[in-house]
């Protein structure tokens, strides 16, 4: 009963036309754009009820809480005029969501939150956040209180991971991937560690810079053309306000060769700032809107 697709040309056409007409005409950041092209999507495939997690922070599209609360907003607003019961959340993007950064990596992750192996506090904050609010937009449950109930259930019972594997192989996927996921996922042939060069606090994440790092590792594109390397990435990314001393790792980078991870260990080292004095955390949820 679910699934993870990625838009084709038969689901809302004129969107992709509408967006290139937006990157020569500079507006791509108009609220009112971004508002439609969100939800022609989201019309056309049939909703019953829509829950959104607006990122806000240096790694998301919208840097300020005013441009994230708007977006949101807009959302809301032209959503119920089409009768479709939605619901907004606006989360933090100072620091990746999870310690990972990278296709397969993030993957390996999801297997593993999944598993009960380990559940990131930020990452599993946010699953239940939204999970909750999309079965009280759906009318399954009465109260939040019952909603958390019913996704933890979900989890500690191993339910969301049969689902998570049955859907994997309905679109396509082995069977029982999350139990081999190991042997189906990609590794990089070099692992090279990104180590902080003073003792203290990481005071502060450049989110977008680690993006762009993961980027020249050959995990993202640059061009339309260009091929995904899938093994390469980030993991074990240190935490806003992690003590950490002189020589410890900041985060593991996973690369095609050393030159390149050498390269990227630089830049990890000027994107996660590791200053004398504690930091006070930012809330991973930060406004629910309705």
């Amino acid at each position: 009963g679910c699934a993870i697709i990625g838009q084709t040309s038969a689901l809302a056409p004129a969107d992709s036309r509408l967006y290139a007409v937006r990157d020569v005409t500079a507006t791509v950041e108009s609220v009112a754009l971004i508002t439609a092209s969100i939800l022609s999507k989201k019309l056309a495939a049939g909703l019953d009820a829509l829950v959104m997690d607006i990122k806000v922070g240096n790694g998301a599209f919208m840097s300020s809480m005013d441009g994230a609360r708007a977006l949101a907003t807009s959302i809301n607003c032209v959503a119920d005029q089409a009768g479709l019961k939605t619901e907004a959340l606006i989360t933090d993007m100072s620091q990746p969501l999870a310690p990972v950064a990278g296709n397969a990596l993030e993957i390996a992750e999801c297997v593993d939150y999944l598993q009960g192996n380990r559940r990131d506090e930020r990452l599993h904050e946010v699953v239940v956040k939204l999970g909750s609010a999309l079965l009280m937009r759906s009318g399954l449950v009465e109260h939040q209180g019952q909603a958390g109930e019913r996704l933890e259930a979900a989890l500690a019972s191993g339910e969301a991971l049969v689902r998570f594997d049955r859907m994997v192989a309905a679109l396509g996927g082995p069977l029982g991937f999350a139990e081999n996921s190991k042997t189906h996922l990609p590794c990089a042939p070099v692992v090279r560690e990104a180590r902080s060069s003073m003792a203290g606090f990481v005071s502060s994440i450049d989110t977008r810079a680690l993006g762009l790092a993961v980027v020249q590792l050959g995990g993202g594109r640059t061009r339309p053309e260009d091929d995904i390397d899938l093994s390469v990435g980030l993991d074990h990314i240190a935490r806003l306000g992690n003590k950490v001393d002189s020589g410890d790792p900041l985060c593991r980078v996973h690369a095609l060769n050393e030159s390149v991870a050498d390269h990227v260990c630089d830049l990890i080292k000027q994107a996660i700032v590791v200053g004398e004095d504690p930091v006070d955390l930012p809330p991973v949820v930060i406004e629910q809107v309705s």
